[in-house]
């Protein structure tokens, strides 16, 4: 959706829902240094803290200096930040729900804490597991401090989304019952858009919001997903930023393609089977491979729910429809995303254009045709840009896949990056950091 009359130099591009690493399958690098340099090289200018009900991650978020309810590290700041995972019963049906939520400040942190203590444990992961019902924690948050926000995380993954096929509800209001009034957004997730959630008529009056829900620092995680917020006045708040999420006063979104999340279409990984909503209904939902119910995919529910209302989402934010740089430059010389030559080429235009969103966004194609001299990856970049790159759809854990001439690249599994993307990366510039 193109944008109108926004001065980029009063906006903060923002990732709120993030991980440290004391979350399952997060790099164990992940630590404030490093989440810090790789923001700034993305171009991120605020992150969430993420997992601060971990004992040993909320001690380091306790050394960050804080003001207004931000905290700072080498002058970066962070909101603070969590998820948690809720699974329980509701009318007669199993229910995992992932919710991520922002507190104002420790003094509300630690109060969350030790409510959490008297209903289980948390230190043994930094998105932990609680058999309290989304309508219970929003009102607890409420009780707490009425400055915490509670939002549905990725909120159609069928396994743990609000809406979810296979652990959530048709209806928000279903989920959080006479506290619903406290739900002011959701994310999206990265098999949706703001698009695709604009056809809901509960969500007419909320914001759509998007962050990346990463589990590493590398550029093509963080941020991948993100939020722009306006800078209303000289220093980020807290309460500026809460506002602008509960009255809908963003100023857009940064997006994957949702082809390319992991649930857009339905489908099953085991079997290599994957099919669009259409297709599925003519199965009756069932696997011609296997014979087995289908994971249905975000693309379905969309459809389905969509029939429950007619939608006026009157307040509609333009977003970018972009995938990370790393992709598309290994799209056009057709190499792994994690390759030597791809880093190479990556930290050149790092150099020049000082982070990647200025590069995928805002950088001039002459400009960058020169930085690069490749006129293929140059005009892929502005392709991206436009929203205009090919993908194929992911399904049931399976990453999307971009495709230009018959080729196609994606992200490799985190267990991949892990052991593997320290031995090809190349060092960015020093000024950088």
């Amino acid at each position: 959706m193109e944008q109108k009359g926004i001065d980029f130099s009063k906006v903060i591009f923002a990732d709120l829902h993030i991980h440290s690493k004391y979350s399952r399958a997060c790099s164990k690098d992940l630590n404030i240094p490093n989440l810090v340099k790789w923001a700034r090289i993305k171009g991120l200018g605020l992150l969430g803290t993420g997992d601060f009900t971990h004992p040993i991650w909320l001690e380091e978020i306790k050394k960050l200096k804080e003001e207004d309810g931000i905290y700072y590290y080498d002058n970066f700041p962070f909101i603070l930040s969590s998820e948690i995972s809720l699974i329980y019963t509701k009318n007669g049906r199993g229910r995992r729900i992932h919710l991520v939520y922002l507190a104002p400040n420790i003094e509300a942190v630690e109060k969350i804490n030790s409510w959490l203590d008297t209903r289980g444990r948390r230190d043994y992961d930094g998105r932990p597991i609680f058999g309290i019902s989304c309508r219970d924690f929003a009102a607890k948050m409420e009780e707490i401090d009425t400055r915490i926000e509670v939002i549905p995380a990725h909120c159609w993954t069928p396994w743990f989304g609000i809406f979810g096929s296979e652990g959530g509800f048709d209806k928000m209001s279903e989920a959080f019952e006479d506290k619903y009034y406290l739900i002011h957004a959701i994310e999206t997730g990265i098999s949706s858009d703001p698009q695709m959630n604009w056809k809901i008529k509960e969500l007419d009056n909320k914001a759509i919001v998007s962050f990346s829900d990463a589990h590493s620092f590398w550029p093509f995680r963080i941020g991948r997903e993100a939020t722009i917020f306006n800078k209303l006045s000289g220093k980020l708040s807290y309460d500026e930023i809460l506002q602008q999420i509960r009255e809908n006063d963003i100023v857009g979104t940064i997006e994957t393609d949702p082809a390319y999340g992991k649930y857009h279409y339905d489908g099953h990984r085991k079997c290599n089977f994957s099919c669009s909503p259409e297709e599925t209904k003519k199965l009756n939902g069932i696997c011609p491979v296997c014979g087995k119910p289908l994971t249905i995919g975000v693309d379905y529910r969309v459809s389905e729910i969509s029939k429950l209302g007619i939608a006026n989402h009157d307040k509609k934010k333009f977003f970018y429809k972009v995938l990370p740089l790393h992709e598309i430059i290994s799209l056009a010389i057709g190499t792994g995303v994690n390759s030597k030559k791809v880093w190479e080429i990556y930290n050149s235009l790092i150099d020049k254009f000082d982070n990647e969103f200025n590069v995928m966004l805002f950088a001039p194609k002459e400009e960058i045709a020169k930085a690069i001299n490749n006129e293929l990856l140059s005009g892929l970049i502005i392709q991206n840009r436009e929203g205009n790159i090919n993908v194929r759809a992911g399904y049931d854990g399976v990453y999307g896949k971009a495709l230009i001439g018959g080729k196609e690249v994606g992200v490799e599994d985190d267990s991949v990056i892990k052991t593997e993307v320290k031995k090809n990366i190349e060092v960015v510039q020093k000024k950088l950091f």
